[in-house]
């Protein structure tokens, strides 16, 4: 339990300071249309994501972004694995369903 409630946090911690560049206001908005978008049911949380797809990851999750491509919202997942490579996971973050996997 205490090394899932870490790596929540830092997910959320990443999930911060990849939205640092951009301006406060510009950061609030876009928090507030995923927010939205979530309570609306368009899209599932991050943490019901995660919980449906962590099994199915190359190594750790460790850092996330969600944006708006084409008119689908996609959760963009850096993964690392034990050999220290690093992954993109793209996931529709309306289905829950990985889209596709890229090393970087």
């Amino acid at each position: 339990m205490r090394r899932c409630t870490f790596k929540m946090m830092a997910l959320l911690l990443a999930l911060g300071c990849s939205l640092a560049g951009a301006r406060a206001s510009d950061r609030e908005h876009d928090q507030d249309m995923v927010r939205q978008a979530v309570e609306r049911g368009e899209i599932k949380a991050l943490a019901d994501i995660l919980s449906a797809i962590r099994s199915k990851l190359p190594g750790d999750v460790v850092g996330v972004e969600i944006e708006r491509k084409k008119g689908r919202w996609i959760y963009e997942f850096r993964v690392a694995d034990k050999k220290g490579r690093l992954f993109e996971v793209y996931v529709d973050a309306s289905s829950g369903v990985i889209d596709r996997v890229k090393e970087k």
